[in-house]
């Protein structure tokens, strides 16, 4: 292990990418500097601009998995208010607690006039097993959700910087990974939903203990029914939001590439702090655009790019 070359430590797929090309760990493709993420499963070859890239959930099959799983999570939680709402009705309507109605709904429990299922077990090893994976299965969904909504998130925030090579301004390759989280408007909603989330399943979900003479002597569960479903509408909103996110289409010719570093080899023929993206020569019977330190011209919409190495220049 001591003897693995660590190429970079930045998370960065720009840092990647140029340090994989360095050192010959990737090589750029022929004939792709107009191909995007999503044609990397077809022969590759000359190609137009688009107006429109294809969106994340067209350009990776994980982020499809990762919205699929967040309406999974939707259903269960909903499946689990349900139960919660048919044990109650079944079991403990008789008891004076109240039933769950819209003047009754609020944000916080109350033990007094909250709608809630409570269980009253005995301290034993079995229980204690039986809990935690309890709190496992239950809880686990949500952290697992917001943990794959960062894959989102981050493919978001690497296109987002890749498009900056078309701006005024261009492309600055070296980022501050603490700044990036806090000025991207999706890492910092997820940074601050995380915990939100977290402590709304600790509003819906508590664990009461009982103790007699200094000692344990029962456990007293409680689950909370508004709680459930305020987490289960909350869920639904982040879900909405990282589909919308996920669905959204980058406009313009520019190649997306979401953080792919083949990709990235293939587009970036020149690397520098400060990058921009265009056209770059015209030629028979091929264009070639491709990186510059320096502003480049637009791209011609009604011309075909392949490379540099695939053109004859005009005389």
């Amino acid at each position: 292990m001591w003897a693995v070359k660590i190429l970079t430590w930045s998370s960065s797929p720009f840092d990647l990418t140029t340090a994989l090309v360095y050192y010959t760990q990737l090589t750029p493709a022929t004939l792709r500097c107009m191909r995007c993420v999503c044609d990397l499963d077809m022969d590759g070859g000359p190609a137009r601009p688009q107006e429109m890239q294809p969106s994340a959930l067209h350009a990776h099959s994980s982020i499809r998995k990762v919205v699929i799983f967040l309406w999974v999570i939707i259903a269960a939680y909903a499946g689990w208010g349900a139960l919660v709402m048919y044990i109650w009705n079944k079991h403990f309507n008789t008891l004076p607690w109240n039933a769950l109605t819209p003047k009754m709904w609020s944000f916080l429990p109350n033990e007094v006039e909250s709608n809630f299922v409570m269980y009253e077990m005995k301290i034993n090893l079995q229980l204690w097993i039986l809990l935690f994976v309890n709190m496992a299965v239950i809880q686990g969904p949500v952290t697992l959700g917001l943990h794959c909504s960062e894959l989102i998130a981050n493919v978001i925030r690497d296109e987002r910087q890749w498009r900056l090579a078309t701006r005024r301004k261009g492309l600055r390759t070296a980022t501050n990974p603490v700044k990036t989280i806090l000025a991207h408007p999706i890492c910092f909603v997820l940074f601050v939903t995380k915990p939100f989330l977290h402590w709304m399943f600790g509003l819906s979900f508590n664990v009461s203990l009982d103790s007699m003479d200094g000692q344990l002597s029962g456990l007293r569960l409680f689950m909370y029914t508004a709680q459930i479903w305020n987490l289960c509408i909350a869920f639904f909103i982040f879900a909405c939001f990282f589909t919308f996110i996920a669905l959204r289409r980058p406009r313009g010719p520019q190649p997306a590439t979401y953080g792919h570093v083949q990709t990235l080899a293939n587009l970036v023929d020149e690397w520098s702090p400060v990058m921009w993206w265009g056209h770059k020569e015209d030629g028979i019977p091929y264009c070639h655009a491709g990186t510059s330190d320096h502003p480049l011209p637009d791209v011609k919409m009604d011309c075909v790019y392949a490379g540099a190495g695939f053109l004859v220049p005009l005389s």
